[in-house]
């Protein structure tokens, strides 16, 4: 029990905190409305369950002892922050509510962006790896392992939906895309600032 909790505990304050994931949503919210906000948040939660699969069938300690191969990783993540900070900053496309619906990610392709900001997230494979090899005892039955997974899923799913949900309401939407421009630029400096920054981060 003390395990479930601390695994609680960790997984909410995690989630929470801002980072790639938070901006993504947030951008896609309230830039295309809340069915692009939520099929963001719907991806980030799938995932998860990349790094939950190679940190419960041990392939985290692979990472972990191999410096090159968690660089790489690491690279490939901040690599794609990147872009994606540089798509916002460069963004010249002029939304209101009334024309974004024409101009909408399709489904596979807000899905597709939440997803890949998550499993490429090297925050997020820093945070499984300690989660499961600090807290959570790697020799319980895989279906125990595996559902302390499907939970962290769940609390992302379930944040991240609540943050589409608000930055998508037609009020607040309104008033963002009215300055836009500015908020498509705070959006991608900090998904630049973000990615820098893991660049420094260890896995040890």
């Amino acid at each position: 029990m003390s395990e479930l909790i601390a695994v609680a505990m960790i997984t909410v304050l995690a989630v929470i905190s801002p980072g790639p994931d938070f901006a993504m949503v947030t951008k896609n919210s309230y830039s295309y409305g809340v069915k692009t906000g939520l099929l963001t948040a719907f991806g980030i939660a799938m995932g998860v369950q990349v790094h939950v699969f190679y940190t419960v069938f041990g392939l985290s300690f692979v990472i972990a002892d191999s410096p090159t191969l968690f660089l790489l990783i690491k690279l490939v993540g901040v690599g794609y922050l990147i872009y994606l900070g540089f798509k916002s900053l460069t963004n010249k496309t002029q939304l209101t509510i009334e024309n974004s619906a024409s101009m909408m990610p399709t489904n596979v392709q807000a899905l597709r962006v939440g997803f890949l900001t998550n499993a490429l997230n090297p925050k997020t494979m820093l945070f499984v790896i300690a989660l499961y090899t600090q807290v959570v005892n790697l020799s319980n039955p895989l279906w125990q392992n595996f559902t302390y997974g499907i939970f962290i899923s769940f609390a992302h799913w379930a944040w991240f939906s609540c943050v589409a949900l608000f930055f998508s309401t037609p009020i607040l939407r309104a008033k963002i895309l009215s300055q836009q421009k500015i908020a498509d630029r705070v959006i991608g400096a900090l998904l630049i600032i973000l990615a820098m920054g893991l660049l420094f981060v260890s896995v040890k």
